[in-house]
């Protein structure tokens, strides 16, 4: 039977996983906004 080290895991620093988060938050803010403006070209073209 193998058995499987676990593989060594990257630790971030606490300013690291703040940054990771902020980007993340900003990702989802972005896509967020992109749904919205689509949504409202949809409605505009549909109503001309």
């Amino acid at each position: 039977m193998v058995i499987l080290e676990e593989p060594e895991r990257i630790r971030l620093t606490p300013a690291e996983e703040r940054a990771r988060r902020n980007r993340s938050i900003a990702i989802g803010i972005v896509l967020v906004a992109l749904v919205v403006i689509f949504y409202l070209v949809s409605l505009a073209k549909m109503a001309s």
